[in-house]
């Protein structure tokens, strides 16, 4: 069966996941405490609600902050309680690098949505998976920009966990960290469930379809336009 790789938004700022949250294209949306610090939360419940507010009828991922297993726990119990439609974002480690299999074991087994994030090779994911039940939802969110950013290839990871994950009906491997539209028409090749971008890609996604000829005679105008309104002459 071909999977049809369903995009999410990833974002915090309200303004912006207002007009996302109308887009048919738009799925689902992912955010981070990074993206909502950058959107000038102060609050991490009060914003969180209220972007809930906005997102009623649509999956969204909001994240744990703490560090150890009885506080992540903790507000891992209390993010869970503020919406039917969330799913609870785990780090697949701690900032110590040490593996947080006990508390994803632990809310999988009470039915919690979760999002496994921070993920970046298909050992995790065996890890990961080695945990789980075959009911409760889970999302494995793999960083491929990141990883791309050092020079690693991504894509034999994506594919070894989605390989992996096809015993699992409940599992959705993700596509986290797009550097580029490009990254979508990938994801949709290796058969990723999900992939979540930027709203500036998204919007550039929505364009898609344009001949070779058609960019090569845009891309000359905005040449010639610059060039002009700057005055150059030789």
């Amino acid at each position: 069966m071909k999977i049809k790789t369903k995009i999410f938004c990833d974002i915090a700022e309200l303004n912006q996941i207002k007009k996302f949250n109308k887009k048919d294209i738009v799925k689902g949306f992912t955010t981070n405490p990074s993206l909502m610090k950058k959107a000038g939360a102060k609050n991490y419940k009060t914003y969180s609600k209220n972007i809930l507010k906005i997102c009623k009828n649509k999956p969204v991922s909001l994240e744990v902050f703490a560090d150890d297993y009885k506080n992540m726990k903790d507000q891992a119990l209390k993010i869970n309680e503020w919406g039917k439609n969330v799913y609870v974002k785990i780090p697949v480690t701690n900032s110590k690098g040490i593996f947080m299999g006990k508390i994803i074991k632990e809310l999988n087994g009470m039915n919690i949505k979760l999002n496994i994030t921070a993920v970046y090779n298909s050992q995790q994911s065996k890890k990961i998976l080695k945990l789980i039940n075959k009911k409760s939802k889970v999302i494995i969110s793999i960083f491929a920009g990141r990883a791309g950013d050092t020079g690693k290839d991504p894509i034999p990871e994506f594919k070894r966990s989605i390989r992996l994950a096809k015993k699992f009906k409940n599992v959705e491997i993700l596509w986290a960290s797009v550097r580029e539209p490009y990254n979508y028409i990938q994801a949709k090749q290796l058969g990723c469930h999900i992939i979540t971008i930027p709203p500036n890609t998204i919007e550039k996604i929505e364009k898609f379809g344009k001949s070779f000829n058609q960019l090569t005679k845009e891309t000359v105008k905005a040449f010639y336009k610059d060039a002009k309104s700057a005055g150059f002459k030789i």
